[in-house]
């Protein structure tokens, strides 16, 4: 077991690493970023265990045994390796999105790997985590259970052929049995009597060897693990085992002679040709600020994530338009014929619909791309005219949410949100939400940093500007990972308290969705108690003839009510009568939900039975339980059984 000092060091060290790693998600590769995102939301985990050890020096109260003891520690060992092989993958993929590698292609099947590898070990090792020996919160709990799951869905992504390999990988590769592997194979390696004949799988060797760069293994005898790899996937897991190396002859046969043949015969391609980002022939270049010229894919996706500097000169980017560069197509098109190299196809600018088939994107891109250039333009008018114009477009049709999109306007509507013009600021708060009905986009706007400049305008903005900001936030917010983001900016919840109470009947509509979504998120829901947004949803509840916004707040205090801290202050806020009344007059949906929070409100709390045994729930309770909804009947019968229990019918 570990002592206090160095418990502590341990648990301060974690810390200082994942801090460390979420700062490094400014690569151009999108699973840099991801994973980079991913682990800054587990240092709310890592801030609690520290602050655990600190109180305990890591002994849990309830633990009596040191096996157990040792076990949680067993588990921050493996979180420090598994961090360590993050931070190896994202300076692995910096060099080779700096230009290191010679096969671009290559390399970035060999990221994919590796990416799905260490976000199986992440997602493995959160899993081992006693949230009860290092007295996890109830919101941290549910924030790391919502990284595990989008994990799980990132390392599922590619296929699950590789994952019975990882497993056996990683066990080869933990400390204690590296080291005896080392001890047991320090001669030079012979290939054994069974594998003269070349048994030994190269593309199992090559992702051992991938897999061991990102573990901080070198000195190792690749070619016997391999061996000893591929015994223990026929005792394990025989029937799966032609499906891996089938998976990984297609994806990582750095030897195969079919592909040296392939690059012998194949002509070189002019340099001018490549793209300076993915090293590729280019099927549709595109002209920069900076005058230099890229794949459109691959230059937008770095705008995209938030990069404002040109990938080739390090120039700062004047603006985000990308001019089609048709001169240099043409010569592409013309060295691809005379060499007889297959001519790459433009994108048609199409998108796959989820039932497989092609759907092409239709729009006017001039139009798009000169709206785009004026929202940089130095003349407010311009702008102003121009975010009207794309707002306009961007309701219109998500082909349109595509195509804006990608033309780079979002960082450009982003910028202007911190504008004084007032209608310049509600045309690009608009466009922003209406781009954001397009899911992928979602992401795109919170990459380009929307979420401060959308509460200053939530905060300061016109009435229309700040329905339309509570509108984009509940938009934004239907992501998960964005939800813990969203709440945690500061000012966030209080901007849409403040909305919620003193807002247009739409903007209080709009507040209280998003305040709804934010909540369902554990952490946000005290965040929103203590920004007071109890004080307004009583106020409607007692205004609740004329305001028409029951739904909307029981449906709030529905959430609130599944926490502690907001269950007490339901009950303190003297809700309790204003809940029975709702159950004599209110419709059916009504009646449910005040049903419903009434039982939550009673749980466990026999003074708040009692007091709703004293305001004389019964008679209604009971009219509920004979003609009320399903749901309903279910909720006012357990609430009666309380009552029962208390000797109050």
């Amino acid at each position: 077991m570990a002592s206090t000092p160095e418990a502590a060091v341990a648990a301060e060290g974690l810390l200082s690493l994942a801090r460390e790693l979420a700062a490094m998600g400014d690569a151009v590769a999108a699973e840099s970023i991801r994973l980079a995102r991913k682990v800054s939301l587990l240092i709310h985990l890592l801030e609690e265990i520290r602050g655990f050890v600190t109180r305990s020096g890591g002994k849990s109260p309830g633990v009596s045994t040191s096996s157990a003891v040792n076990s949680s520690w067993s588990c921050l060992a493996d979180m420090a390796r598994a961090l360590e092989a993050v931070k190896r993958f994202l300076l692995i993929g910096s060099r080779k999105s700096s230009g290191e590698s010679s096969n671009a292609d290559l390399a970035a099947k060999n990221m994919v790997i590796q990416y799905q590898y260490v976000t199986w070990q992440l997602e493995k090792v959160l899993g081992n985590i006693s949230y009860e020996h290092f007295e996890i919160s109830d919101e941290v709990q549910e924030e790391v259970e919502l990284v595990r799951a989008q994990l799980r869905r990132e390392t599922m992504k590619d296929g699950a052929e590789n994952l019975i390999v990882f497993k056996e990988i990683h066990n080869m590769l933990s400390p204690a049995l590296f080291g005896e592997f080392k001890r047991h194979n320090s001669f030079k390696f012979e290939a054994p009597q069974d594998d003269k004949n070349g048994i030994v799988d190269h593309g199992l060797r090559d992702m051992v060897i991938l897999l061991a760069e990102v573990n901080g293994k070198s000195d190792f005898d690749a070619a016997r693990m391999t061996l000893n790899l591929m015994d223990g996937l026929k005792r394990t897991s025989h029937a799966d085992l032609p499906n891996i190396e089938k998976a990984e002859t297609k994806s990582s046969k750095l030897g195969s002679s079919t592909v040296e043949d392939e690059r012998r015969d194949s002509p070189v391609i002019p340099e001018d040709f490549r793209c300076p980002i993915s090293l590729e022939l280019m099927k549709d270049p595109v002209i920069v600020s900076t005058g230099q010229t890229y794949e459109r894919s691959f230059i937008q996706r770095w705008i995209d994530c938030g990069n404002r500097t040109c990938p080739k000169t390090q120039q700062k980017l004047q603006n985000l338009t990308l001019t089609p560069n048709y001169v240099l197509r043409s010569l592409i098109m013309q060295w691809c014929e005379a060499n007889s190299f297959e001519q790459p196809h433009r994108s048609t600018g199409g998108r796959m619909r989820s039932n497989g088939t092609f759907h092409e994107i239709t729009g006017d891109k001039s139009l798009i791309n000169s709206l785009i250039a004026k929202l940089t333009s130095r003349s407010m008018e311009e702008q102003r005219s121009a975010a009207a114009e794309i707002r306009l477009l961007a309701k219109r049709s998500t082909d349109n949410r595509i195509l804006i999109a990608e033309a780079g306007a979002i960082p450009a509507l982003v910028g202007l949100l911190w504008l004084d013009d007032q209608k310049t600021q509600e045309h690009a708060v608009t466009s922003l939400l209406n781009l954001s009905i397009y899911d992928h986009n979602k992401e795109v706007i919170m990459l380009a940093g929307a979420i401060a400049p959308i509460i200053q305008v939530l905060k300061s903005g016109s009435m229309e500007a700040r329905e339309n900001a509570a509108a984009a936030i509940f938009s934004l917010s239907l992501i998960d990972e964005n939800k813990i983001t969203i709440g945690g900016a500061p000012g966030a919840i209080e901007a849409l308290v403040e909305l919620l109470e003193s807002g247009s009947p739409r903007g209080k509509k709009d507040a209280a969705t998003a305040l709804f979504n934010l909540c369902i998120y554990q952490g946000n829901k005290l965040r929103a108690v203590r920004a007071g947004i109890l004080r307004p949803l009583i106020k409607i509840l007692k205004d609740s003839m004329t305001c028409g916004m029951l739904d909307e707040v029981l449906t709030i205090l529905s959430v609130l009510v599944s926490h502690q801290e907001g269950k007490a202050a339901i009950a303190k806020a003297n809700t309790i009568p204003l809940l029975i009344d709702l159950l004599r007059t209110g419709q059916p949906r009504i009646k449910e939900n005040a049903t419903a929070i009434l039982l939550a409100l009673c749980k466990k709390d026999s003074e708040n039975l009692a007091y709703i045994g004293r305001l004389g729930a019964v008679i209604p309770l009971t009219e509920v339980v004979n003609s009320g909804t399903e749901r309903a009947k279910r909720k006012a019968s357990s609430l009666l059984e309380h009552l029962k229990k208390l000797q109050i019918l």
